[in-house]
Order: C-alpha cells, then sequence, then structure tokens
C-alpha cells in the first residue's frame, strides 16, 4: 500500500490480532475529492505485517462492498462515510484467519433465538424491507428487532410507514454491507458492549513501541 502522509483520524481499533503476532490494527478515516474513504494500518514492523494489512483490507472490499483508490484506500461506491457500518466491517475482516476464503454474506440468517430464518430484501433508493419465515406476534417482535438491530449498526434510517424497512442515508444499496451486518443484528446490544470494551482497553502504540 501506497505510503499516506495523512493517515486521518482514528474510527477503531483491533488491539491484538489473533492471527499474526498479536500486532494493533486500526482503521483511519480521512476525506479525499469531497468523498469518505478509510486506511487500515499498523505500526508493527514484523516482517509479514503489511501482507496481514493487505488480507485485512481484501477481505473488507468483499464483507462490505468496498472498493480501493490508487493509493490503497478504502471507500464505498456511493462516497458516503457509512462509519458505524464501516468500523463493523474492519473487525469483522480482522477475525477472518489468512489464507482463508472470504465470500460476501447472505441477505438471511438463522435467528437463534427464534429458530426463524430472517431475509432482507433490497427494495429501491437503499431501502431494505426485513421478514421472516414465521407467523404471529413472536415473529414480528422478532423482525422488530432485529430491524432496529441494523438501523443501529448501519446507521441507518426507519421508516414511519414501514416498521420493517431500514434505509441507507446516500439512497443506494449496499447488499454485502446488509448481509454482514444481519448477522450481528439479533444480538446488536452484546455486540455494541463488547466493542466498547475492546475500545475502552485498546492503545496504538507509536512505531518505536512495536516490533
Amino acid at each position: 500500500m501506497a505510503s499516506v502522509v495523512n493517515i486521518g483520524r482514528r474510527i477503531e481499533l483491533v488491539p491484538i490480532d489473533q492471527h499474526f503476532k498479536d500486532i494493533t490494527i486500526a482503521l483511519y478515516r480521512q476525506e479525499f475529492e469531497s468523498r469518505a474513504v478509510f486506511c487500515v494500518h499498523t505500526y508493527s514492523r514484523f516482517e509479514g505485517a503489511e501482507k496481514r494489512i493487505q488480507e485485512v483490507v481484501h477481505a473488507m472490499q468483499i464483507l462490505g462492498g468496498m472498493q480501493q483508490n490508487s493509493d490503497g484506500l478504502l471507500f464505498f461506491p456511493c462516497g458516503d462515510k457509512h462509519e458505524a457500518a464501516c468500523r463493523r466491517v474492519f473487525l469483522e475482516a480482522c477475525k477472518i484467519a489468512p489464507d482463508t476464503s472470504v465470500q460476501p454474506r447472505p441477505l438471511n440468517t438463522l435467528d437463534k433465538k427464534s429458530k426463524l430464518t430472517i431475509t432482507v430484501d433490497s427494495v429501491e433508493n437503499g431501502i431494505y424491507n426485513v421478514r421472516s419465515n414465521g407467523e404471529g406476534r413472536s415473529a414480528e417482535r422478532r423482525v422488530a428487532a432485529i430491524t432496529g438491530g441494523l438501523a443501529k449498526l448501519g446507521e441507518m434510517n426507519t421508516s414511519k410507514n414501514d416498521p420493517n424497512a431500514v434505509a441507507f442515508p446516500c439512497g443506494q444499496s449496499h447488499d454485502a454491507l446488509v448481509g454482514l451486518l444481519l448477522v450481528r443484528a439479533p444480538n446488536v446490544r452484546v455486540i455494541l458492549r463488547e466493542e466498547e470494551s475492546i475500545a475502552a482497553r485498546g492503545v496504538l502504540s507509536a512505531p518505536s513501541q512495536q516490533t
């Protein structure tokens, strides 16, 4: 990846990468040509650290439907920041072991709590409808909870007319991103608590402090 002079503002951190020598990896956000771009970075000087960064970048492209510019910086095709969602993409990408095949997540998942299959349908203008294969009040409540989870994880807008619909503010579809968020949406409170705990422990050391 090309050298980045202005690394930007750090928005997420993995203090210990369990897949590569416990290095610290961080995600930074910058503004470039009126759009948000993201930099995956480590100060580690371990041999192979740069390769590990490229693995994370590659995984983010697939899991989040992101693209990469000539400087190695990531961005969403719509140009919007989608910062909360991008943070989630980064964290999920860092969980993937090297040499693992990465595939986009489908727009359906099994909700372990209700045993229902939850499906998200892409409509238009960045709108997604959430539904299940169940019936009754219990199924409706789970769909509503998962819709709320998607809205929170992806900073998506909810609809006054349809309680089971969410939409990206950019007005464009992001199927890969929604598929990734859908896996975590049923347990959004637990996920957010875990992220807060990790962030509280994390410190990105300067180059002199990393091998």
